[in-house]
């Protein structure tokens, strides 16, 4: 897929929906099954979803990895069940596992979505450029089991040291689509994620959330996924299944500092967010 061909950067936010198929999501939205996946793609849908983003194993700090063939099977038969209900919705595999998304792809999704941005596996990025799959590309500084587990909010990752975060961050950024346009990867089939909630303090996340316009400069479309993230939980003091408002009001933010790509697990309600906010933003002066 390109890119190019099915989304107009710069002429409204487009809101990506999350289908977790690993029961152990932090959201506590995780899905068993087939149908229950298709479901739910139908529902968000209809509700207003752009994307779908299908993943198999969780990102929570406290999860246990999944190994290669597991994934594939939680992910691979929804994947094709979704694109044969589904035909035109475009479809991002949330994995950093070059089998997986080699599976993923071959079973109808379109895009690569990797939380460790084509790094963690030396393959993945052989397999998107073979497939001419977009990538979206995380920053991500977490440690696995580096993280702060509190049994009412969640578990949060420790924040990493930072002389210069946004400087540090846009870098990073930079050097991470630098590095997969070398793997043969388009410049246009990259879309960079500044990794809210990903080896970031709540005061770090906040920051890079007010300053996203630093990251527009890089000439990369952006993705911003606050959705239910516990830097949220913390500034509200609300559990996991609290935080809608607070979603809310950071996607709103996301928008007006120019995020082309909101993540979200509540997709009826941020939609008509995304939709009210863009109406204000683009509106025709008198």
């Amino acid at each position: 897929m390109r890119l190019k061909d099915r989304f107009s950067w710069g002429t409204r936010a487009y809101v990506m929906g999350i289908l977790n198929v690993a029961p152990d999501s932090f959201s506590g939205d995780g899905l068993t099954g087939v149908p229950a996946a298709v479901a739910q793609a139908r529902r968000f849908a209809e509700h207003g979803a752009d994307i779908l983003d299908i993943g198999g194993e969780s990102t929570r700090p406290d999860a246990r990895p999944l190994d290669a063939a597991a994934e594939i099977s939680r992910v691979a038969p929804v994947i094709a069940a979704v694109r044969a209900a589904l035909p035109e919705m475009p479809i991002s595999v949330d994995t950093y596992r070059a089998a997986v998304a080699d599976a993923a792809l071959d079973a109808g999704a379109d895009i690569v979505n990797d939380v460790w941005s084509l790094r963690a596996d030396p393959d993945i990025a052989a397999v998107a450029a073979r497939h001419g799959a977009p990538v979206i590309l995380m920053h991500n500084r977490s440690k696995p089991g580096h993280a702060e587990i509190d049994a009412r909010l969640g578990g949060q990752y420790i924040g990493a040291s930072y002389d210069d975060l946004l400087g540090e961050v846009a870098g990073e950024l930079k050097a991470l689509a630098n590095r997969a346009r070398a793997a043969g990867i388009g410049a246009d089939q990259i879309i960079l994620d500044p990794g809210l909630g990903f080896g970031k303090s709540v005061d770090q996340n906040l920051a890079l959330m007010n300053h996203l316009d630093d990251f527009k400069a890089l000439g990369y479309p952006l993705l911003v996924g606050p959705s239910r993230k516990s830097f949220i939980g913390r500034v509200l003091d609300v559990p996991v299944g609290e935080r809608m408002f607070g979603t809310a009001a950071a996607v709103t933010l996301s928008i007006l500092r120019g995020a082309d790509i909101v993540r979200v697990h509540d997709v009826g309600e941020m939609a008509q967010v995304a939709r009210m906010t863009d109406a204000i933003l683009r509106a025709p002066t008198a």
